[in-house]
């Protein structure tokens, strides 16, 4: 085994799926997936295909929509395709009439659409572009999706498990201002609105991850030979979620970076202390 393997294997340990419960839990159930034509979103729709569930798919690319919808309608799942880009009006106006159209309703939505930038703050100057986009996909299209879709997750009882970053939980770093603040947002407005969904009868979940190898993280270099999850293993993970309805997901180490954080905020403080002292 590679050195890298080894650490990845102590730093995200697996997930043991009870079967049964899963089979269960989703005999029958609509999940709706976002970001679904890639990474953790393809993963997971390709891991649930051996239930008995009808998942709606939606993405941009509709080619390749209709290439998983070809995959899977040969095992247990239905599947459902909307193409769509969710930061346009008029497509999340298309996606929701077609979810409110759904005989049965909603029980699951799967919040994984996002985009990430890494870049720095001088070199952003001219680019305020890269802050509403990334706000739009990551903050603005799930609050839409659920103003509109708590009804029927309401009716249903359902579930609302949203992708997320452990950046949400620690110190914000450089180069990360747009990804951070965006994804912060989103994480934000559903904790404040889980205890209210709660007493509504919807669960909520959030998984708060680290890197994660998708195409999304394939244009940085550095990030290479950096330990990251795989796909697949946070797809068992949301299934997981599914059945058991815990509150959140995050690697056993970030409560140590959650520590560094509170030190490290509090950093520029006992500088300035110093400096009045003086």
């Amino acid at each position: 085994m590679q050195k890298s393997s080894l650490l990845e294997a102590c730093l995200f340990l697996p997930t043991y799926l009870n079967k049964e419960n899963l089979r269960n839990e989703l005999k029958g159930r609509t999940i709706l997936i976002t970001g679904a034509s890639s990474g953790i979103g393809e993963a997971l729709a390709y891991y649930l295909a051996n239930q008995d569930s009808h998942l709606i798919l939606v993405a941009r690319r509709e080619e390749k929509l209709l290439a998983m919808k070809r995959e899977i309608e040969n095992k247990a799942a239905s599947v459902s395709i909307y193409s769509a880009d969710l930061r346009n009006e008029k497509e999340m106006d298309g996606l929701l009439t077609f979810v409110h159209q759904l005989p049965g309703g909603l029980d699951i939505l799967v919040s994984n659409a996002g985009l990430s930038i890494r870049r720095s703050i001088q070199d952003s100057l001219d680019r305020y572009h890269d802050f509403t986009r990334t706000m739009a996909i990551n903050y603005f299209v799930p609050v839409r999706l659920l103003l509109s879709l708590i009804p029927l997750l309401e009716k249903n009882h359902g579930q609302v498990i949203n992708i997320s970053t452990v950046n949400a939980l620690l110190a914000p770093v450089p180069y990360f201002a747009a990804y951070q603040a965006s994804k912060s947002a989103f994480d934000v407005w559903l904790r404040s609105a889980a205890p209210e969904l709660k007493k509504a009868g919807v669960s909520t979940s959030t998984l708060y991850l680290p890197l994660v190898r998708t195409p999304m993280i394939r244009p940085t270099a550095s990030y290479r030979n950096v330990p990251a999850m795989s796909a697949e293993q946070i797809a068992s993970i949301i299934s997981k979620l599914m059945y058991t309805k815990r509150k959140k997901y995050q690697p056993w180490w970030l409560i140590f970076g959650q520590l560094a954080s509170v030190f490290l905020r509090s950093l520029p403080d006992l500088s300035a202390k110093r400096k009045r002292g003086k």
